[in-house]
């Protein structure tokens, strides 16, 4: 058996697990994203890798399908849109990535980076991971993003909150997958 085949049969149980009934014809939301992601599976041995170019195509693809950039993120790669002009600071978009941002304050001169996708935060009420704008914030005040940057695959930041009734957060610890640690915090941000 290919790893094709092998594929082929993983996404055919899947479909089955999906829609019992699903006779491969007919439309099927679940199914269709089974297919999809057999389609671009089947474009990646239909090139013939090796063992090792296969491993550069599915960093590479992993981080396209992650909307992650391909280089090293600099200054260079910001620019401003209208949408982001305020009078206190100007916000660049990077053109390699929704995700990270430049703002410049204005008064100051001040540079402040912020990438949503390097923090997760986990409500530890229901479990749920959410991005929240105010942890973001409070991670890039401990944590600065200099550059030049190169964002990782995985979040690097898992924070564990709880909301607390008047519009305030409650950070319990903070786990830095980079640096392999988890820090008690216990402080209460806006």
């Amino acid at each position: 058996m290919t790893v094709y085949e092998l594929a082929e049969l993983k996404i055919k149980e899947a479909c089955k697990r999906e829609n019992p009934d699903w006779d491969g014809k007919s439309f099927d939301y679940g199914c269709s994203i089974y297919q999809s992601a057999l389609k671009a599976f089947k474009s990646v041995c239909d090139d013939g890798h090796s063992g090792m170019s296969y491993r550069f195509t599915k960093q590479i693809l992993k981080r396209l399908l992650d909307e992650l950039p391909l280089k090293v993120i600099t200054d260079e790669d910001f620019e401003v849109s209208d949408t982001q002009l305020n009078d206190e600071s100007t916000t660049y978009s990077c053109k390699y990535s929704f995700s990270i941002f430049k703002t410049v304050d204005k008064k100051t001169g001040k540079v402040e980076y912020d990438d949503i996708h390097r923090v997760t935060c986990k409500d530890v009420k229901n479990g749920g991971h959410w991005n929240v704008g105010a942890i973001n914030r409070w991670i890039n005040k401990q944590y600065p993003i200099t550059m030049p940057y190169y964002p990782k695959v995985s979040p690097r930041f898992e924070v564990a909150f709880e909301e607390l009734d008047d519009d305030k957060i409650f950070v319990l610890s903070v786990k830095d997958y980079a640096n392999c640690t988890t820090e008690i915090v216990d402080e209460v941000i806006e």
